[in-house]
């Protein structure tokens, strides 16, 4: 190329930088893991408990009423326990950043010299760090997001709701609990279409969670099915022990 052409070439617009784009799942939101823990228990613990009354020789129609009294029991239960816990941290959480608003109006310069030296301890140099510090300061609440997150771990906009947490976790329980019971309610009166239709349902709730996570969509759900069977067969043999013994 010669030198003429290099000229033109550093003389020309260079071509826009592309940035790339891409997207995350919701990680932080209140909703996931209650549900998918909602429904995994609802079924593992409805099919664990329906096998070992089942296996204490009892009829089809105690079988159900313990089925239906499990799944009401259970989504109660886990939508109390997991508001409870959720607005138990919310509470914590909002506890902590009014302290931190105490801080930050009562020692701005502290708070300030603070956040410039945790920037300094990732590698930014120390004026720059100061600079930068200062001019996120300038917003009271943007500094308050700021201590937060670097603080605490927390985003002050992106807590959890107490009220979706509770929600999700009656719901997925009830329809999780719900499959085992379901052929009984449709006429059977044996115990294996309940226990196939709860295993299926375990492999399909283990495939889909497979989608938000990085593990196969196999691996996922033979391994809900795994556990699930384990629980269900456990229980089935107490069952079968206790009425014996009871008998």
């Amino acid at each position: 190329m010669t030198s003429a052409a290099v000229e033109d070439v550093a003389a020309a617009p260079s071509a826009p930088y592309h940035v790339p784009h891409h997207q995350h799942r919701d990680v932080s939101g209140g909703w996931l893991r209650p549900a998918v823990f909602g429904a995994m228990d609802g079924l593992v613990s409805n099919l664990a408990l329906m096998t070992g009354v089942a296996g204490g020789d009892v009829s089809s129609r105690t079988v159900v009423v313990t089925g239906l009294a499990g799944l009401a029991a259970g989504a109660f239960s886990m939508a109390a326990g997991e508001y409870t816990s959720v607005a138990s941290q919310r509470e914590l959480v909002e506890a902590e950043l009014a302290v931190e608003r105490i801080e930050l109006d009562r020692h701005p310069e502290d708070e300030l010299r603070e956040l410039a030296a945790l920037y300094v301890s990732r590698g930014v140099e120390p004026e720059l760090a100061h600079e930068v510090a200062r001019q996120l300061s300038k917003d009271p609440e943007q500094a308050l997001e700021i201590h937060a997150r670097e603080e605490l771990g927390v985003d002050p906009g992106d807590l959890p709701s107490p009220l979706v947490a509770a929600s999700s976790s009656f719901v997925s329980f009830a329809l999780g609990a719900l499959l085992p019971v379901l052929p009984y309610l449709l006429g059977a009166d044996v115990l294996w279409p309940a226990v196939l239709l709860a295993l299926a349902g375990l492999f399909g709730c283990g495939a889909a969670v497979a989608r938000v996570t990085a593990r196969s969509w196999w691996y996922s759900g033979l391994r809900q099915l795994v556990l699930g069977a384990a629980a269900g067969g456990v229980t089935f043999v107490l069952g079968s022990l206790i009425g014996s013994a009871v008998g």
